[in-house]
């Protein structure tokens, strides 16, 4: 049986993942910082369906605590096999506006948090020669975002992430690919208005707004043996929007 670690995994494009993974036989850790009632639910309602799941609450954006969730993760379950970069944060401000202590909080939360996440793991990795590690970007990430500049830019960092760590990592056995999902019915987008999520539905080709499993299903497959000669890879799961 394998092992996932999926951070941010509480809720969101995370919390599906963690019922993907589970639900194909995984044992799937997830962490969270701070969403300890969902990330409690999640547990049990998999646990009711005879599955397997742990939830480690860290900091993804402090090292000493990301080490202590490997730690963890590997007394419960023993070594990690795939890796889902799932942990994000996001903020709408005119770039005028944008403060450093605003650009730090965006780029931690979606770029530092892999960056430790990805080296935590590496030693697993590395003994097994072999390995998984799915990112979960953007479109923002691809097409950029006007009043979300550092939100996008930190998204399109992680793209960059990805494709140079799948063409270090590859001589181990270890693929990188990364998800750039659109505009999904997620509490990151709950905050727009009905109005505004009317707009991005009608701007994207398939004329809807996505959902936290189809992303899901995405991750599950670029970290599973079912895409084994894949790696470096962005697979849009935007329903076409921005051409993703």
């Amino acid at each position: 049986m394998k092992t996932v670690w999926i951070t941010g995994g509480s809720r969101g494009i995370g919390a599906a993942a963690v019922r993907e993974f589970a639900r194909a036989g995984w044992r799937a850790a997830f962490s969270y910082r701070s969403s300890e009632k969902a990330a409690r639910a999640l547990v049990q309602e998999l646990a009711a369906e005879g599955h397997t799941a742990l939830a480690v609450r860290a900091d993804m954006c402090v090292r000493a605590e990301v080490d202590a969730c490997v730690r963890e993760i590997h007394a419960a379950f023993g070594p990690v096999d795939a890796l889902v970069c799932n942990a994000g944060v996001a903020q709408q401000k005119l770039f005028q506006d944008i403060t450093d202590a605003d650009w730090d909080f965006i780029f931690d939360g979606n770029l530092k948090s892999a960056f430790y996440a990805v080296q935590a793991v590496l030693p697993d990795f590395f003994a097994a020669q072999k390995g998984s590690v799915v990112t979960v970007s953007s479109v923002w990430g691809v097409t950029g975002a006007s009043c979300e500049s550092h939100y996008a830019a930190a998204k399109s960092g992680l793209i960059g992430l990805t494709k140079s760590l799948a063409q270090e990592l590859g001589p181990s056995g270890v693929r990188v690919n990364c998800v750039a999902p659109g505009v999904i019915d997620t509490d990151m987008n709950r905050g727009h208005s009905a109005e505004t999520m009317r707009a991005l539905a009608e701007e994207t080709p398939l004329c809807r707004i996505g959902t936290p499993e189809e992303a899901a299903k995405a991750v599950f497959f670029l970290a599973s043996d079912a895409s084994a000669f894949i790696t470096g890879q962005v697979l849009g799961v935007a329903g076409g929007f921005g051409g993703c």
